[in-house]
């Protein structure tokens, strides 16, 4: 399987502001010395050899929307965030070429930030598309139609054109849909959110987004432990660190990248997606949690595999 962010960032889409690439723009400078390239991909070679990813590249803006590649003749996306917008526009493209016009989609939650991008949705729009919604929620129908009344959006949902349907399964309940495996988990996030499991193959992802885990519910937390058993990538949320979990922002939904390796080392995961990133973060912030994700890993690892982990970012692919 191989699996695409579109989108990585949590509560509202943000944007580079012209300070913050004004000043990637003088790092690298600095860095460069005076030196002289021939062309722009001799630059970018020294840049990507030479520079921190926060001055050379940025994690995004997008909010939440992630594809996993691998299904039988079948788009698979997690969520509808503002990354789905991109998604669909490069979908186009793949059809084009003989991909076929299916998509399922698996909605975590109802909120904002994760179905935002559907409107803009480009294959919609596409009477040959067919566009399966798969959800733990009954009203998830409702909550789609209702962005797209009049007063907030100037196309009414009656006016796409993919055939579509909606889905409800159960928690703990394994579905085939294209050759893959799906189960899904109930997690604590108002008005609930649901995390998957895709497994195909003997390989399997975990997305796991909109979920906060609380050290007084231990029960829960060993639920966790057993749906990321052995994964080979968990995306998990990771949208805040530790100190402001406990401290600030408790009760807000969310997760910290320190509880996100603790899960995924009890489990034996293998690889940990950072993911749905605070919307307040700088590039140079985001990359700084990573690197400090990294340290605790291998200091708790223990005699444990290690637990590779990886930022997210919006473009980043990563092969399972």
């Amino acid at each position: 399987m191989r699996v695409r962010f579109w989108g990585t960032r949590g509560s509202l889409p943000v944007a580079q502001k012209a300070g913050a690439i004004q000043a990637k723009i003088a790092r690298a400078l600095v860095a460069a010395s005076g030196q002289a390239f021939a062309d722009e991909a001799q630059a970018a070679a020294f840049a990507q050899a030479n520079l921190d990813f926060a001055t050379y590249g940025a994690y995004g803006g997008a909010t939440s929307c992630v594809e996993i590649e691998g299904a039988d003749d079948a788009y698979f996306v997690c969520d509808m965030g503002s990354g789905l917008r991109e998604f669909g526009i490069d979908a186009f493209r793949r059809c084009a070429a003989g991909h076929p016009r299916v998509f399922h989609i698996f909605l975590s939650h109802l909120h904002w930030d994760h179905i935002m991008g559907f409107p803009f949705f480009g294959p919609a729009f596409d009477p040959g598309a067919t566009i399966v919604f798969h959800t733990g929620h009954p009203d998830a129908e409702e909550a789609l139609r209702r962005q797209q009344e009049e007063i907030s959006f100037p196309v009414p949902f009656d006016w796409l054109k993919a055939r579509m349907s909606f889905k409800v399964h159960r928690v703990a309940a394994p579905f085939e849909v294209a050759g893959v495996t799906v189960t899904l988990i109930q997690q604590h996030h108002s008005h609930e959110s649901f995390g998957y499991q895709f497994v195909r193959d003997g390989r399997s992802v975990i997305y796991s987004t909109d979920s906060e885990h609380k050290l007084d519910n231990m029960e829960s937390e060993a639920a966790f432990e057993a749906f990321f058993a052995d994964a080979d990538l968990v995306i998990c949320d990771t949208m805040y660190s530790l100190g402001d979990t406990v401290s600030l922002k408790q009760d807000w939904g969310h997760s910290s990248n320190i509880v996100a390796v603790d899960l995924c080392h009890a489990a034996g995961a293998k690889r940990l997606a950072l993911f749905h990133h605070e919307p307040t973060y700088a590039d140079e912030d985001i990359q700084r949690m990573h690197a400090e994700t990294v340290r605790y890993e291998e200091l708790v690892r223990a005699d444990r595999p290690e637990l590779e982990v990886i930022c997210a970012y919006d473009g980043l692919e990563v092969e399972v």
